[in-house]
């Protein structure tokens, strides 16, 4: 077989196959010759001298870092891939913060209440945040071609249903749809990535996908795409591979998420905080998300999130900032344009040009961060950096006017984006960096399903902490614009169009303006605090410098089970070694720290 550029494929791996030469066997049918069982630990009956140091050749192939696909590719190869990649992430990230201004449209269009509309931005987000983690396992499983262009497909299929929606409960559903192929482009796009190319090669794409994602947060139109990408795929039978998926792990996250985040979004709209409803589906989100955790430990065979991505305080860390920081930059996309409406008296397209400091400052930044990190190979000075910046911006965003004082605007949000940039790929880099070859799928996969369940809950809370503080100043937004239109003022700011509030009088709208600024302030504050706890926990990630060489991950049943039984050996071997201990048979400073992310 030959490349597009005619020379043999064995010479120039096109797109993003596995040049690995064991992998290649593996797809083919042919089993690799691999032991499961990892050296022993060292116990008196043997010594340094004694133990097993030599391997099989597939073994050593298998476990020995080689240079990244990447670099055997053309750059115009290179630049197809990244194009196709990027333009999946453009159109993921955008359906995140596209609705945030056609709220008020569409809730006109379809005559919908204020708990229906709300759900068009969260269905999405509650999809994504679901789906996220069974994404990265199954691309493990079937390989990333075929998943990554299913997630594409039911992305594709949720928007046209959204574009033919005749009623806003259609129009919901489709959200759904969408959600779960976003949640799936997002994550496989990150995964891709780190196929590719070296840990310390990463950044430098990772700031490309974070200037991306910064590009679609501040834009309106649409960009479609065709996803060219040239992949081998392992050859795994579909029946085979439902088998061992890990259905109860699946039905159990996606259960718990959406109970949980959907008691969350009812909980002061469609009912009392207090009802049987709200806390039924918030409790048992919990205890049906603490059933898949378990059954994740104990129970299953391929796990969607093994938990000894974990027992690494390093990476625990990694994913509280990525918590904090898409709980407060998601905040700012969605309540900036609020402010430029509702107080400014923008135009919904111009409140996406109020933005641009924002977008162009966090782009900016996100792609300096990369070229950084791949400069230096340091991943921390940017999280600690940005998640600084990222507070002083919200925090100064409590002082912001209500009226147009442009120079206060544009400054607090040049601050804001700053300090939100680095932080869309440095912890994803910290937290890659700690894991082994064969868990960075299912821990970028991780990593997204917590960015998503992040930003579902900041405009879930978000909303409660601007609602009690609108319902506060209701009388007096009654009094000055009456009863009907003060009420929906007070009670959801998304229920008001700009045509509304452009009837008003310049002493009315001074009201209006006063009253959101207020509300605002209590939620920038809010913010502010969110930005500062990551800060705290962005101390405990630890220094690790960034490989320039790339480890092959496979995919396949074939490297699941052989992953499987690397890791079963391994406890056991711990197991053994603690009981070698407490025997006093061998010392207990000479046993490697379990907690160690090198450690099995």
């Amino acid at each position: 077989m030959a490349t597009e550029n005619g020379s043999p494929a064995s010479q120039a791996p096109t797109g993003l196959a596995n040049t690995d030469k064991q992998a290649a066997e593996s797809q083919n049918g042919v089993p690799p010759q691999v032991p499961a069982t990892p050296a022993p630990l060292p116990s008196p009956a043997s010594s340094d001298k004694d133990a097993p140091t030599e391997k099989t050749a597939q073994e050593a192939a298998a476990l020995r870092p080689t240079e990244s696909r990447a670099s055997q590719l053309s750059t115009s190869r290179i630049a197809i891939i990244i194009i196709s990649l990027c333009m999946a992430l453009f159109l993921a990230a955008l359906d995140i913060t596209i609705i945030t201004t056609a709220l008020p449209t569409i809730a006109t269009h379809f005559h919908a209440s204020s708990a229906s509309y709300s759900w068009v931005g969260s269905a999405y987000m509650l999809a994504a945040a679901a789906a996220a983690p069974v994404w990265g396992k199954i691309s493990d499983i079937w390989g990333r071609k075929p998943i990554l262009l299913l997630a594409n497909s039911v992305f594709m299929l949720g928007s046209l249903i959204a574009g033919l929606s005749n009623s806003i409960g259609m129009l919901i559903g489709a959200r759904a749809i969408q959600g779960i192929g976003g949640g799936g482009l997002i994550v496989l796009v990150y995964v891709c990535i780190g196929d590719l190319f070296s840990m310390r090669d990463r950044p430098k794409w990772y700031g490309i996908m974070g200037m991306t994602w910064a590009i679609a947060s501040g834009v309106g139109p649409i960009v479609g795409g065709v996803f060219t990408e040239k992949l081998v795929t392992p050859k795994t039978a579909l029946v085979e591979g439902i088998k061992t998926i890990d259905w109860i792990g699946v039905l159990t996250i996606v259960g718990g998420v959406v109970m949980f985040l959907f008691g969350m979004e009812s909980g002061g709209v469609t009912h009392a905080w207090d009802s049987a409803f709200t806390l039924c589906l918030i409790i048992f989100g919990i205890i049906v998300l603490a059933i898949f955790f378990f059954n994740e430990w104990k129970f299953a065979k391929y796990p969607i999130i093994p938990t000894r991505i974990f027992k690494h305080v390093s990476n625990l860390a990694t994913l509280g900032v990525c918590f904090f920081h898409g709980f407060v930059f998601i905040g700012g996309g969605y309540y900036l344009p609020l402010y430029f409406q509702v107080v400014l008296g923008a135009s919904p397209i111009l409140s996406g040009v109020y933005l641009f400091a924002l977008v162009f400052m966090f782009s900016l930044a996100s792609g300096l961060t990369g070229f950084f990190m791949k400069k230096t190979g340091l991943f921390r000075p940017p999280i600690w950096f940005g998640l600084v910046v990222m507070t002083l911006g919200f925090g100064l965003c409590t002082n912001l006017p209500d009226h147009k004082q442009w120079s206060k605007i544009i400054i607090y949000q040049m601050i804001a984006g700053f300090g939100v940039g680095p932080n869309f790929q440095a912890p994803l880099i910290a937290l890659q960096s700690h894991l082994k070859g064969y868990d960075i799928a299912v821990g970028t996969a991780t990593f997204g399903f917590v960015r998503n369940v992040s930003t579902a809950l900041s405009v879930v809370l978000g909303g409660v902490v601007f609602q009690n503080q609108l319902k506060k100043h209701a009388s007096r937004l009654e009094q000055a614009l009456g009863p009907e239109l003060g009420r929906r003022l007070s009670s959801s700011a998304f229920g008001t169009t700009s045509s509304q509030l452009k009837s008003l009088t310049p002493e009315q709208h001074h009201v209006v303006a006063s009253v959101y600024t207020d509300s605002l302030q209590k939620l920038w504050i809010f913010y502010t605090a969110f930005a500062a706890a990551g800060i705290v926990v962005s101390l405990f990630i630890k220094k690790k410098e960034l490989s320039r060489e790339h480890e092959t991950t496979k995919t396949g049943l074939q490297e699941q089970e052989r992953v499987r039984q690397e890791e079963k050996a391994n406890r056991d071997a711990r197991k053994q070694a603690k009981r070698d201990v407490e025997r006093g048979s061998i010392d207990k400073n000479s046993l490697p720290n379990p907690t160690s992310p090198n450690s099995a």
